[in-house]
């Protein structure tokens, strides 16, 4: 494909030429895959967080070397996506699903440091070659600090837990979280997280332009966790006693869905603004908050997932069950027939 030329007229396109220098060479700015032979294998790469590896849903991957602790589930939605695609006679290839739970946006060009000394990880652009066709996935939440987010805002959370990372400000009660987020030091920290989240996804888009030029991207927002009638979290789901988002305060949960719904419209700007394709899971999954009951497509804060550590069971903290991995796998293999089709 052709090269565009380094420019810098605009802040934009700084941004655009210290990547290039960073990476040694203008980038090529890829623009969504062609229409494809739906009888041809498209070769794919998935990357990302814990919401593409689907955490919390057993049997594990790998789970006999450093990729266990990546807690990437055998069917997680990649796998489901892909079978759903192969019913429609489209044929991905697997080059690599390097997704990985706890991955921050800049493990897509660093390497993953894995918890408890496992060791480490490649970065996940190490998947994607020149024949790459298709790369998705999800990235944006662990680098926003969510878990931070919701330790700020739970004192069950801050108690020692396998949920990692630290309450934003542990001096700041829990209770006071939602005047926390909304003035001060705690909007000021939101506010630069946002700002970090933006230019990272900025710069990972423009990398697989660069190792993959013929690929289209996708990348893939997170599903709603708390609904726009919080009252609902009121309420413990069925055969739980525990509420879904255990002792957050209520005033605080409206504060969380503004989050979420702040990170969406970052990624799908950054998609937009990168030539990407984006897969909005906030539009379209209201109904499967964590505080929907039967219908939760949502793990509660505290609820036991599939998955044991050190004979443990581990709550879901709020990821995807696997009437949600359904949901994402639906939406992502809509999306993947729409882009290979047009």
């Amino acid at each position: 494909m052709p090269t565009a030329p380094c420019e810098t007229s605009t802040p934009k396109s700084l941004r655009l030429a210290a990547a290039a220098v960073a990476l040694g060479s203008c980038l090529a700015l890829a623009g969504p895959a062609g229409a494809a032979d739906a009888a041809d294998p498209v070769p794919t790469v998935f990357f990302g967080d814990s919401y593409t590896a689907n955490f919390g849903i057993a049997p594990v991957n790998n789970q006999d070397n450093p990729r266990g602790w990546c807690f990437q589930a055998t069917e997680n939605y990649p796998a489901i996506a892909t079978r759903r695609l192969a019913d429609k006679s489209i044929t991905l290839d697997i080059q690599s699903d390097v997704s990985c739970g706890g991955a921050l946006v800049d493990d897509f060009w660093k390497q993953q440091g894995l918890p408890f000394g496992a060791g480490t990880l490649p970065p996940q652009q190490d998947a994607l070659k020149d024949d790459t066709e298709l790369v998705v996935g999800s990235m944006g939440g662990n680098t926003l600090g969510f878990s931070s987010i919701l330790k700020q805002c739970s004192v069950k959370l801050r108690e020692p837990s396998l949920l990692p990372g630290e309450p934003v400000d542990s001096d700041k009660p829990a209770a006071e979280c939602r005047d926390f987020f909304e003035a001060g030091d705690g909007k000021a920290w939101l506010d630069y997280k946002f700002e970090q989240v933006e230019a990272e996804l900025d710069q990972m888009l423009q990398r697989m332009s660069y190792f993959a030029p013929a690929a289209a991207r996708i990348l893939v927002g997170y599903p709603r966790l708390v609904p726009a009638d919080t009252a609902k979290c009121q309420t413990p789901a069925p055969g739980q006693t525990e509420l879904p988002f255990a002792d957050i305060p209520k005033d605080a949960l409206p504060v969380l869905d503004q989050v979420q719904k702040r990170l969406d419209d970052v990624m799908k700007k950054a998609a937009a603004e990168d030539g990407a394709d984006f897969v909005d899971l906030y539009d379209r999954t209201g109904d499967n908050t964590a505080c929907d009951g039967t219908n939760r497509g949502i793990g509660g804060l505290l609820e036991n997932s599939q998955l044991e550590l050190f004979g443990q069971p581990i709550p879901w903290y709020a990821h995807p069950n696997t009437k949600g991995r359904d949901i994402q796998a639906e939406q992502v293999a809509a999306k993947i027939e729409t882009i290979l089709n047009r």
